[in-house]
């Protein structure tokens, strides 16, 4: 293995002394990255072997395993699967299961690893509507399993969702949301919306004239959902970056009741479909591109007022300042000293010529999205670059890169489709999960997936999410028009285990004339005042923007 490898290092800790008998075998600068003990055969590394931003993370663990750790590799999956029957069947012995499915890989290999585990009568396959939904999702998710030979209940519940409430945290108690339909924290819609889909498969269980307590729940959760959501299943000291609709408080109680099976707990998306092709289900169910539990509950940013904290003026100069880098220069700007502690003297460089023939215009938009810097969760600010002419995407993307880890409050960066953006964005169109503003982003999001279809580039992609956010472009503040419009942004994301990714290329991963084909059909949608193409990988960004 070479002497330079590129890795994935996002910690805000560092080690500051080196223990007695340890020796530094790796550095990042002046960081130590990695330590070891050879007599005792100890090796601890600070940064993630285990993601795809690690380019031989796979080959450096393989090392430790088998030449270091002198494991064996006779761990396949179709022993996984076996592992897998059989925790089912001790758990459920002879009692009935209520199997929670949305359509997607995890639930639907869940699904197909409790048949081949169980006796057809045990399983009561249900589909919740929730209201969240993308166009048609419900009839497409039946007639898919109905293929595979899974009768599947259909429960419409989205006004029960639009009016549910939970209780959350507050302080060192608790308190009660409002309805889901007020509600603009995405934390605490996540929270709604997990709760309100554990009630409605009890109702589903008495409907079937069951005892809530002598049927378990069966769950596609996986191994990144509970890392995510800090279960201490996954672990006791992480940090919560988002709170996934299958780790809610009220699941966790079902689980330290023993009422919650989860076969694939410890399984990636990656093995996950591996598992899906071993059990033959067809590909187009397997490759099918995740769609979050919530649905578009977490794809519309919900707010009230443009979010503008004390940073905002600092954060604002300093995004101009990186931009105009080269003016910046010239300037001798007082910013440059917290650029240079940022960034490499090559990257200053990059940043230099990058900025010289690029002449972007940079707006920090009063909105927040969630992201992760340092292992640890975070929710701030989006930067939005545009220009006149045809976009420059490999600086954009250079741009991207730099961006979040100068401005430590900034999660994403996107560029604006169309002319440059000129007018200030400092308001925001008041949003909550209505059902006029939910059949806006179906709109969207059914123009979009259908581009990608027809352009055969669904398989290029590992997902791509549509997200609606409150932001109106391009109103001019003399005029004094509302705010009444909003935007939207597409997501592309590629990766293989969903802990870690980056998005699509324009150009190198999706064609130029699909990406620009959906900026200019979305862009047709009423009520959408600009798209938006979102430039950041995971991290800083994560894959969904709430």
């Amino acid at each position: 293995m070479k002497q330079d490898q590129h890795v994935l290092l996002t910690h805000g800790d560092s080690v500051q002394t080196v223990g007695n008998g340890l020796k530094v075998i790796a550095k990042s600068g002046d960081l130590v990255a990695g330590l070891a003990d050879e007599q005792n055969r100890l090796y601890g590394v600070q940064f993630h072997p285990e993601v795809d931003l690690t380019t031989n993370g796979k080959a450096m663990l393989h090392n430790f395993l088998f030449e270091i750790a002198g494991c064996q590799g006779g761990f396949t999956m179709e022993s996984r699967e076996a592992q897998c029957v059989r925790f089912i069947r001790d758990i459920v012995g002879k009692n009935k299961v209520l199997m929670l499915v949305s359509g997607g890989v995890d639930s639907t290999v869940c699904a197909a690893l409790l048949h081949k585990a169980l006796q057809s009568d045990q399983v009561l396959a249900v589909h919740i509507d929730n209201g969240f939904l993308r166009r048609d999702e419900s009839v497409q998710v039946a007639e898919s399993l109905a293929n595979q030979g899974l009768k599947l209940h259909v429960v419409n519940s989205a006004q029960r969702f639009y009016g549910s409430t939970t209780l959350v945290p507050d302080g060192a108690g608790k308190r009660r949301t409002l309805p889901l339909c007020q509600v603009v924290a995405p934390e605490e819609k996540r929270r709604i919306i997990g709760d309100t889909f554990v009630h409605v498969a009890d109702e589903v269980i008495q409907d079937f004239h069951l005892r809530p307590e002598d049927v378990f729940l069966a769950q596609g959760t996986l191994r990144p959902d509970l890392i995510e959501s800090a279960s201490h299943l996954a672990s006791k000291k992480a940090d919560a970056i988002k709170t996934h609709h299958n780790d809610t408080e009220l699941v966790r109680e079902l689980r330290a009741q023993g009422r919650v099976v989860e076969p694939l707990c410890e399984f990636h998306k990656d093995e996950v479909r591996a598992m899906g092709v071993a059990l033959g289900l067809p590909s187009a169910l397997v490759q099918r591109h995740p769609f979050p539990g919530p649905g578009l509950a977490v794809r519309v940013l919900c707010a009230e007022e443009p979010f503008m904290d004390a940073s905002y003026g600092e954060t604002s100069t300093l995004l101009h300042a990186i931009v105009r880098f080269d003016a910046s220069i010239k300037e001798n700007h007082g910013l440059l000293g917290k650029i240079a502690r940022s960034t490499s003297e090559q990257e200053r460089e990059v940043l230099k010529c990058v900025t010289e023939k690029t002449r972007l215009n940079a707006h920090l938009l009063p909105i927040r999205s969630v992201g992760v810097q340092g292992d640890a969760r975070t929710y701030s600010y989006v930067a939005a670059l545009s220009a006149d002419g045809e976009p420059d995407w490999e600086s954009l993307f250079v741009l991207a890169k730099l961006i979040p880890r100068i401005c430590h409050t900034v999660n994403r960066v996107a560029y604006v489709f169309g002319s440059a953006v000129k007018e200030p964005v400092k308001d925001i169109t008041v949003t909550h999960l209505a059902e006029p503003v939910l059949e806006v982003l179906r709109e969207c999001d059914a123009v979009a997936n259908k581009i990608l279809l027809t352009s055969g580039c669904v398989g290029r992609l590992s997902q791509m999410p549509i997200i609606l956010i409150p932001v109106h472009f391009d109103r001019d503040p003399a005029l004094r028009t509302p705010s009444s419009q909003r935007a939207v942004v597409v997501r592309t994301f590629i990766t293989n285990d969903f802990m870690t990714g980056v998005p699509a290329v324009p150009g190198v991963d999706l064609p130029i004339e699909v990406v620009n084909e959906m900026g200019r059909e979305m862009a047709k949608v009423p009520f959408i005042s600009r798209v938006l193409y979102d430039l950041t990988p995971k991290p800083p960004g994560t894959t969904e923007w709430e």
